[in-house]
């Protein structure tokens, strides 16, 4: 089976950066605490372009910044 890496959302060292409780970043991200919590802990499937957006907002930073792609290992 082909394997196609992953990506990790580091949501919630972001917020921790920048200083934020969560309960504040969910107001302003517009944002349900079980959504917010399904990002931190990288159990979110699919990737809605609205609420990446609000995140990137209230953040002030990048896609690239709250996205990591992980290449699939190698095998030889």
């Amino acid at each position: 089976m082909q394997e196609y890496g992953k990506i990790i959302i580091k949501l919630d060292e972001l917020i921790k950066e920048k200083g934020l409780s969560k309960n504040r970043f969910t107001h302003e991200a517009m944002m349900q605490h079980t959504q917010l919590n399904r990002f931190c802990r990288n159990q979110i499937t699919q990737l809605d372009i609205d609420v990446l957006a609000r995140i990137c907002t209230v953040l002030d930073c990048e896609i690239g910044d709250l996205l990591e792609f992980i290449p699939p290992e190698q095998k030889d």
